[in-house]
């Protein structure tokens, strides 16, 4: 129960500038070099002008093969679901944990949220250089937004989330350190983002969230 040991020994909660928890360590070697390993495609070998946003990721038109209403679209992450679970079997153990009670009530403790009949989604994110992410709130359909680093290249520490005031200010970074991370609940006050910065190589994540709609994996009755 590694991701819930960190929890609970090695978190920190901060106030400002909203409620959210930072984890360190919460993560096995193996998961992070999964992270690491996972296939994602390189933009720049595809002569794809990149506008740094993951517009392509959601399946904008232009970026998708064959006819603008139509094609797969390209992504930049990877969902973790029961097809290629095989694939990954230290992040399979992680949603093991993320959904068992144990897990989600302490979690659902701290945030102040019934998580009992939510489901939680995890994938990899592998953002290369021109990557930015406006301030933004997310869904109401998130109950969690969490993200945990993965930083084999030795990037730069301030490559991690950006997190703003009600103003949208700038209020601090998450550090971008090897398996390190956050999470919060969503909120109308919940504003982060990345404004671009240099990334030499790879910004590797693993994104986990409890959310409201159905995913392969259900948490625990």
């Amino acid at each position: 129960m590694q991701f819930l040991d960190s929890l609970k020994n090695r978190s920190q909660h901060y106030d400002t500038p909203f409620s959210h928890w930072e984890l360190n360590e919460p993560l096995t070697k193996e998961s992070i070099k999964e992270i690491c390993k996972a296939e994602i495609i390189d933009l720049s070998k595809m002569g794809i002008k990149f506008d740094g946003t993951r517009a392509i990721d959601g399946g904008e038109g232009k970026f998708r093969e064959g006819i603008t209403d139509g094609g797969k679209a390209i992504k930049f992450r990877c969902f973790v679901e029961k097809k290629n679970s095989k694939d990954f079997p230290n992040l399979t153990n992680l949603i093991e944990e993320l959904v068992s009670k144990e897990t989600y009530k302490y979690i659902g403790e701290l945030i102040k949220k019934d998580l009992a009949n939510s489901y939680v989604r995890v994938e990899v994110i592998c953002d290369r250089q021109g990557f930015w992410l406006k301030p933004h709130c997310d869904i109401k359909e998130k109950l969690t937004s969490g993200l945990i680093f993965a930083n084999p290249f030795d990037e730069s520490e301030s490559l991690g989330t950006d997190l703003y005031d009600k103003n949208l200010n700038k209020a601090k970074t998450v550090p971008y350190k090897n398996n390190y991370g956050y999470f919060f609940t969503s909120g109308t006050n919940t504003w982060h983002g990345m404004e671009k910065k240099e990334i030499k190589k790879e910004r590797r994540c693993l994104q986990f969230n409890y959310v409201t709609f159905k995913t392969d994996w259900k948490v625990q009755s």
